[in-house]
């Protein structure tokens, strides 16, 4: 096994992990078509999340798909809150199907009404409606002033925007607060073995945890290099396409034979740059600038961040360009 180096192909794998699929459509590209799913393939990309609870992988791969999303962002259905018109959109197969279904919970639906017209399984609607009653407690108390309570909903996947959202704030006044209590992420190499034997295949995704013995355990171990950070391009979709991956592999390649330590950022299972061996460090993330800056901040507690790129990905890092500048963080190449 190249992840362990020691576990021969008859281990069974052991994954303490949850991997989460969304496809990405283009519809916005066809202004008047139907945005309905049917037989007919209509998706170009995908995006990948992994987490440690079906609920933070979930949210996650929301927020990976470069659609504005921060999660289960709420959605207008037509005619809502009248029960015939969520009946009636709950089902049409449409991209939107997932936030539609979240958002006929808000409006008071069960899970067996959303089952009988979806044919969801119904383990999957009672976990997104643990989000959604989630939610609505954040709503009412607001974001929470301690690292524990805080922490926990981290656990699950909220974003700082989401709870930026839900709680009246902007994204930064929200990331302050986190980071002024102490919750920042963690990250966990992906071993296949559930961590009976280590990881030597620096392939990693972050997540959130408690404490135990009064520290929290993160994998990454940053090496003491001098290094340079690409962003990829995420998801697949039409007006950016692989073009984008084969310009950040190339760039991988260049900063090696330069010398420098390569660590890549994307969220694209279908491209070469996730590949665990084309870069000395993988980050299997969303391109959003929280999860950016996380992976910022600990591979800055070791060896020397040169920088970071964001022009071979396309729009989705370069969005990210100010932000980035103006936490600090050199961007190469400006």
């Amino acid at each position: 096994n190249d992840i362990t180096k020691v576990t021969p192909a008859s281990f069974e794998p052991s994954i303490d992990y949850v991997v989460t699929k969304i496809p990405r459509f283009a519809f916005e590209k066809f202004p008047g078509s139907e945005p309905n799913l049917t037989t007919a393939m209509k998706s170009v990309g995908e995006a990948m999340a992994i987490g440690r609870t079906i609920h933070e992988s979930l949210q996650k791969a929301l927020a990976s798909l470069e659609t504005g999303l921060t999660g289960f962002d709420e959605i207008t259905i037509p005619g809502a809150p009248d029960k015939a018109s969520i009946v009636k959109a709950l089902g049409q197969a449409t991209p939107d199907r997932l936030r539609i279904i979240a958002q006929a919970m808000r409006h008071g639906l069960t899970n067996d009404e959303i089952n009988q017209i979806t044919a969801f399984d119904p383990w999957f609607l009672a976990r997104i409606r643990e989000i959604i009653d989630i939610e609505a407690t954040i709503r009412k108390q607001g974001l929470p002033t301690n690292a524990d309570s805080l922490r926990q909903l981290k656990m699950m996947g909220f974003t700082d925007a989401r709870l930026a959202k839900l709680t009246g704030r902007d994204e930064a006044q929200v990331r302050r607060a986190r980071q002024r209590l102490g919750v920042t992420a963690v990250f966990k190499r992906i071993d296949t073995c559930a961590a009976e034997f280590e990881a030597q295949t620096p392939y990693m995704y972050s997540t959130y945890e408690m404490p135990a013995m009064g520290d929290v355990e993160c994998e990454s171990r940053p090496t003491a290099a001098k290094k340079v950070v690409i962003l990829g391009g995420g998801p697949n979709r039409i007006g950016q396409g692989i073009e984008f991956d084969y310009c950040c592999v190339h760039a991988c390649y260049a900063l090696t034979a330069a010398g420098y330590e390569t660590i890549m950022v994307n969220c694209n299972p279908e491209t070469v740059s996730t590949d665990y061996d084309t870069s000395d460090r993988l980050y299997f993330e969303p391109l959003t600038l929280e999860h950016v800056l996380e992976i910022l901040r600990v591979e800055q507690e070791n060896g020397t961040l040169h920088g970071v790129i964001v022009q071979f990905g396309g729009q989705t890092p370069l969005k990210l360009a100010n932000a980035l500048h103006a936490e600090g963080i050199p961007i190469l190449g400006t």
